[in-house]
């Protein structure tokens, strides 16, 4: 159903009283709508509107051969798309699940996703900015030498950077940290996406200074 990157892509999860819990891949929110357990979250023309799979089909579907505008909260961004043999549905940008799950977790997950994120995809290193295929993690001080995986330990770093430092510190490979690692206080992934106009639907349900939402399924 569609292609890997953009099945990859992500996706806002509700509870049933429309509390931000986590963010989720395309891939998962498919997964949930096919099992009825959520729903997709629009606002189409200012008013948020629910759409079963069934109802988001003939939705897509009409988008689709109308080119009209997605319902993403601005009405300007196109929809990304997984195709079938038989249909092209539109990527939901969130959904809500249909039985109340609690709230989200206080804690911001430590993932390489949201390591990058924090680091602004720059390697701490060389400082370049990069895309995530092309950045590492690396352990500042290297497992070996007893380093742990912790946020103020763990930074993004390109692959001749990270090659070039090896199981060294940086002090030991003649390296300089840019900046000092820390753990953020938001969810990084969070706040980068909330940049995002593709994602401005979310900013009815989270805000840069808030959300310590979790990422994954």
């Amino acid at each position: 159903m569609g292609k890997p990157a953009v099945l990859e892509s992500n996706v806002l999860v509700l509870n049933s009283g429309y509390t931000a819990i986590r963010v989720t891949n395309a891939r998962r929110a498919f997964i949930l709508l096919i099992r009825e357990a959520a729903e997709v979250v629009t606002s189409d023309d200012g008013q948020f509107r629910t759409y079963d799979l069934a109802s988001w089909i003939l939705w897509s579907d009409l988008v689709r051969s109308s080119n009209a505008p997605y319902g993403n909260g601005n009405g300007h961004e196109p929809p990304d798309w997984v195709h079938t043999p038989r249909l092209a549905i539109a990527v939901p940008r969130v959904i809500r699940l249909l039985h109340y799950t609690g709230r989200p977790q206080r804690e911001v997950r430590l993932t390489r996703r949201n390591i990058h994120a924090r680091d602004a995809f720059r390697c701490h290193y060389c400082g370049k900015r990069f895309t995530t295929r092309d950045l590492t993690v690396d352990h500042i001080v290297p497992r070996s030498l007893g380093g742990r995986d912790t946020w103020d330990n763990l930074v993004s770093a390109c692959v001749p950077c990270n090659s070039r430092k090896g199981g060294r510190t940086p002090q030991g490979a003649n390296m300089r940290l840019r900046r000092e690692p820390t753990k953020p206080r938001t969810n990084p992934t969070v706040t980068e996406r909330l940049q995002n106009p593709k994602y401005h639907l979310w900013r009815s349900f989270v805000d840069e200074s808030s959300p310590y939402l979790t990422t994954g399924s």
